[in-house]
Parts: structure tokens; sequence; C-alpha cells
């Protein structure tokens, strides 16, 4: 059985998510923003289960930081030894 980590979102993360809403609220619509945030955030749902899903982040090439891409959106996190960040 695969090892699962515990993931948390650091509170940039939850901000730069309120900022998705509320631009998508002004320029399109409430349903569009929620849409996308959803979208985003299925994409870490795996991470708990696959920590290293992503691929290393290129410009930095450090081991425990890696990203995934949900264009035009990255999600950037850190694995450590028992948890996602």
């Amino acid at each position: 059985m695969a090892k699962r980590f515990s993931l948390s979102f650091a509170g940039s993360a939850d901000s730069d998510l309120e900022g998705i809403l509320a631009y998508s609220k002004e320029q399109t619509s409430p349903d569009t923003g929620r849409r996308l945030v959803e979208e985003i955030i299925a994409q870490t749902d795996r991470l708990p289960r696959y920590p290293d899903a992503g691929r290393v982040v290129p410009e930095f090439g450090l081991e425990q930081l890696h990203e995934i891409i949900y264009p035009p959106f990255r999600t950037v996190y850190r694995r450590e030894k028992s948890f996602v960040l």
C-alpha cells in the first residue's frame, strides 16, 4: 500500500485562489471563477498519494520543489518527509 502524505495549503495559496474568484466575479462571472478554482484544487487531489506527481520546478532544480501546470496557472508545492505544502 502506498504511503499517504498530509497536504496543507500556504496562506498565500488561499489568497491567490480568492484573487482568482474576485477577478472572475468582476470580469466574467462568479460561476466561471468557482469552476476554475475547483479545477485548480482538483489538480492537487492526487498529491497525498503521489507527492512526486508534478515535475521539479526547472528554474530552481530542487528535488523537493515541484509544480503542476493548469494553464495559465502553476501550482508550486514542496514535498517534505510526511507532508506536501
